[in-house]
């Protein structure tokens, strides 16, 4: 709750145009500086005269303006906390970034931005040819994202960026599985800081493990700055597949960029440490034919909490500690004295290594064979089925209208799960597994989260539900811009925006990136005349543009990738333009 007094004034200076202000938190004790000075552009006289009192410090400027004059006022405004600098320095360094800016002035700064946005949208922007409106939505969400995301790796992007009061200003597991690819086939330098973000609130995690009576690291299901601030456990703590999203984020970090420096000095360490999490709270079942399972959790679907063996959960961590073992042998390999020091940091053993392995090797991973879908859980479904259009518009979302145990019982969900998992997990499942599912999934699913329909999108595209695909992505791209459910009075959906982008890249654009490289299977929807993007990817730049006949692929920057179109390999090399008829 932030409602009252929040920041405490430290110190305050106003002399002419300029001034500065020193505030802190008081719960967290984080101080930032404020500094400010002004550009007065006029042939009239001005008075002004500096204002300050408990809590602010300012210049207040009279001018007799004439009809027919132009009169400018520039402001110049820098903030330093206490996070980036020492609480020393913290003026000074506001005073200087100020003085540098004021010297620059406003044309070099302006020139600054428009070159850093002219480069973003080279690399971000996709062009859709055929639906102004949809082309309107995607621009605005990527520019959102853009604004919203830190830029430093002690910061992430909040859930409704920095539009609204929503979720306080916290960070979720959605930032490292829906908005970390965005930017990591845009702009890789981005993505690197949100994997040194969740590298620095790894002792905070340690930490959380240590106070729930587990090994390892548990990265909290909501956060700032390293605590968990989720008060409803079932919801929030029982959420434990963030470490395998943080995981994830970091093994597609590692294998788009081939930053090795990264994984060595850092990701490794999440990658271990969140593997011990799993041997920590898993157990090997007699019952389950002594099978590795891991009970009490809730998957990404919040309508079903605190069950056992949750199918995304059981396939994450198998990845997870897969993950951890490959890593561990590879630098064995080629970078032994960075995993002796790793080892020695976290007192890793070769114990726990193969520990690791029998526990991803006996994974047990939920299989129906009377419904032949992967069950959500243990028990999901064995419960009353309710289709998600019988439920009355009034009373939608169903969180707002009933009692959490009134949902629990009952075979709902809120969002993909199941089918989240198949979509990043895509190279385990056929088509022919992921129609069944998506067939028995989407019925029941309410899709009160924002988070549902871009998944829902991508996965009709790929089993040849393009009309659903396109119904979808319409909710999507548009969600905020039209306020499709009611709700952006609280702020922005920053993973439903990043969402929109991945529908049209790994949807309709057909992209799929596996770890042998980049897999495209293009479904252009009949309404566009055609789609072009670009991304990059292992130091390499590429151009897409698809139309009802061919899929055009240019490497613009890089001397040469391999990808994939149709299972088809195609060798592109620096500058080359290739052309292939569209199935």
């Amino acid at each position: 709750n932030i409602s009252g007094r929040v920041l405490e004034t430290f110190g305050i200076k106003t002399e002419g145009l300029e001034g500065w202000i020193l505030q802190g938190t008081k719960r967290s004790k984080l101080k930032y500086a404020c500094s400010y000075d002004h550009e007065i552009i006029s042939d009239d006289d001005y008075d002004m005269n500096a204002v300050s009192d408990a809590d602010l410090a300012g210049v207040k400027i009279d001018v007799d303006v004439s009809s027919g004059r132009e009169y400018t006022l520039i402001k110049y405004i820098s903030y330093y906390t206490s996070r980036e600098c020492t609480e020393e320095e913290l003026i000074s360094n506001a005073l200087n970034e100020v003085k540098h800016g004021k010297n620059d002035g406003p044309d070099v700064i302006f020139r600054e931005q428009k070159d850093y946005l002219n480069k973003f949208w080279d690399d971000a922007d996709i062009i859709i040819d055929g639906n102004t409106a949809l082309q309107q939505g995607i621009r605005f969400n990527e520019f959102q994202l853009l604004q919203s995301v830190g830029r430093s790796d002690i910061t992430n992007i909040c859930a409704k960026g920095l539009t609204g009061e929503g979720y306080e200003g916290h960070y979720f597991w959605d930032s490292d599985v829906y908005i970390m690819p965005f930017f990591l086939y845009t702009v890789p330098d981005i993505a690197r800081n949100f994997v040194m973000f969740r590298y620095n609130l790894l002792d905070a995690a340690r930490k959380r493990a240590k106070e729930l009576g587990y090994k390892g690291a548990l990265y909290p299901w909501r956060t700032i700055d390293g605590p968990e601030c989720s008060a409803f456990f079932p919801a929030g703590t029982a959420q434990y597949h963030i470490d395998s999203d943080i995981v994830l984020s970091v093994k597609k970090y590692v294998e788009a960029t081939l930053d090795y420096d990264f994984l060595y000095k850092y990701g490794a360490e999440i990658v271990f440490e969140t593997a011990r999490l799993w041997l920590s709270i898993g157990s090997y079942i007699p019952l389950r034919g002594n099978k590795f399972c891991i009970n009490c959790v809730t998957g990404p679907d919040e309508y079903t909490a605190l069950v056992d063996n949750n199918a995304y959960t059981n396939y994450m961590a198998k990845m997870n500690l897969e993950y951890a073992c490959e890593i561990a042998k590879d630098m064995k390999n080629k970078a032994p004295e960075a995993y002796r020091k790793v080892a020695e940091k976290i007192a890793l053993t070769q114990k726990e290594i193969d520990a690791f392995a029998d526990a991803a090797q006996n994974m047990y991973l939920p299989y129906s064979e009377e419904l032949s879908i992967i069950p959500q859980d243990d028990t999901f479904i064995y419960k009353k089925r309710i289709n998600a259009d019988d439920i009355p518009q009034d009373e939608k979302p169903i969180l707002l209208h009933r009692h959490y145990l009134n949902i629990y019982r009952y075979q709902i969900c809120k969002q993909p799960d199941v089918l989240l998992l198949m979509y990043l997990r895509g190279e385990l499942f056929s088509k022919d597994e992921l129609k069944k599912n998506y067939d028995y999934y989407e019925p029941i699913t309410t899709h009160d989260s924002s988070l549902s329909s871009s998944i829902f999108s991508i996965l009709a595209n790929d089993i040849g539900y393009f009309s659903k695909a396109y119904r979808y992505f319409m909710m999507t791209s548009r969600m905020d811009l039209d306020d499709y459910n009611g709700n952006v009075k609280d702020g922005i959906h920053t993973a439903c925006m990043a969402g929109a982008w991945s529908a049209v890249i790994s949807g309709f654009g057909g992209m799929k990136v596996y770890s042998d490289g980049l897999h495209f299977t293009p479904a252009l929807p009949k309404e566009w005349n055609s789609l072009s993007f670009k991304v990059k990817y292992r130091n390499c730049r590429i151009y897409v543009r698809i139309d009802d006949k061919n899929i055009i692929f240019k490497l613009l920057d890089g001397s040469s990738l391999d990808i994939y179109l149709y299972d088809d390999r195609i060798s592109l090399e620096n500058g080359e333009r290739i052309i292939k008829e569209v199935l």
